[in-house]
């Protein structure tokens, strides 16, 4: 790997461990998922898995059940950037797992280029979908030896 391929893939965790950390700010109990939307080194977006503003911050129903209006960390990311001046077109969003298919298609039409996240969620057809869209994909975990990148 070369020196500039390593400097990305660092950067790239770096980003990546900050959107886990941005996910802890959720109210859900069964997950907390974190997003980062970045264009040209810059944090222009960030989100986490929680409900609209101005709803309570129960994610769960009595029978720990999502409730059906939580929007995801990516769907959060997103909307607010669209609220902002900036531009998600050509960015790289960094969030904690792998987007389900109504967030791919915010994803693509959004304009995001490259989609980097920790770990697989147990649906991959999101990932389907992006990967047909031609968003590159990159699976990024740390281990005991470092850092590995593996796109999907």
């Amino acid at each position: 790997m070369t020196d500039n391929q390593q400097k990305k893939v660092q950067l790239d965790a770096r980003y990546l461990r900050m959107a886990k950390i941005w996910g802890e700010n959720s109210y859900c109990k069964r997950r907390q998922v974190g997003a980062l939307l970045v264009k040209d080194k810059m944090i222009i977006s960030d989100g986490f898995n929680g409900t609209p503003v101005g709803f309570e911050n129960i994610c769960e129903d009595e029978n720990d059940n999502t409730k059906p209006y939580v929007l995801h960390a990516e769907a959060n990311a997103i909307t607010k950037v669209a609220q902002s001046n900036n531009s998600s077109k050509d960015a790289t969003l960094y969030v904690t797992t792998s987007p389900c298919i109504e967030c791919a298609k915010l994803i693509i039409q959004s304009g995001i280029k490259r989609v980097v996240f920790g770990e697989i969620y147990r649906l991959t057809d999101g990932l389907d979908l992006l990967k047909r869209a031609g968003i590159e994909c990159v699976c990024l975990t740390e281990t005991d030896n470092g850092i590995v990148e593996e796109t999907v």
